[in-house]
């Protein structure tokens, strides 16, 4: 296989996390998701947990307010600086190797190379909230606002910085629904779609 960059978003609860580090595993190649904070605070000054915060989220705010917060004298945020770092980490890491890259605007920030497949996965509701349940020990009736919560931070920091809507089918290779394919059939479809 050349060098293939895969890139996952995803619904929270889909399974999409899951699904990458499976591909990656299966095709031999890096993985990143998590392990790209340290790097990512490296290159920004900020803190990893700081970074873990914001990096792929907006904040708990409006995209209005998201757009206007705290600006320096340049017309920068610190989730700007943030989106920059990563940014180039991203960049750096798919110059260098074949990997999955989980989120972070990966598949906006690595759109203009040739060997890259973006997906998207999604889900249905009742499969997430049941995942979510498993996963983070919560209770069914606080998973719902959680799911839509953190989709809507996603949603708000992607839209701002790329200037498309996230989860439109149009920017992206593959859109899989794993609640209706499975886990282990959207991980071969992806692994057919690179070799």
């Amino acid at each position: 296989m050349e060098k293939r960059i895969i890139t996952i978003s995803r619904e929270f609860g889909s399974g999409g996390r899951f699904i990458g580090e499976e591909v990656a595993k299966k095709l031999g190649i890096s993985y990143y998701d998590k392990d790209i904070i340290g790097q990512i605070a490296e290159q920004s000054g900020f803190s990893p947990e700081y970074i873990r915060e914001n990096a792929e989220l907006s904040p708990k705010k409006g995209l209005f307010a998201y757009a206007f917060s705290g600006r320096d004298i340049t017309g920068k945020s610190v989730e700007d600086m943030v989106y920059e770092a990563q940014r180039n980490v991203i960049l750096k890491i798919a110059e260098k190797e074949s990997c999955v890259v989980i989120g972070r605007n990966a598949d906006f920030i690595l759109k203009d190379r040739e060997d890259v497949l973006n997906v998207f996965i999604h889900g249905d509701m009742p499969e997430k909230v049941q995942r979510i349940c498993k996963l983070y020990n919560v209770a069914e009736a606080d998973v719902a606002k959680m799911i839509t919560e953190t989709d809507k931070r996603r949603r708000t920091n992607y839209n701002f910085y790329t200037d498309q809507k996230w989860g439109m089918a149009k920017n992206y290779t593959l859109c899989l629904n794993s609640s209706q394919l499975g886990y282990e059939r959207c991980e071969e479809i992806i692994m057919e779609c690179v070799k």
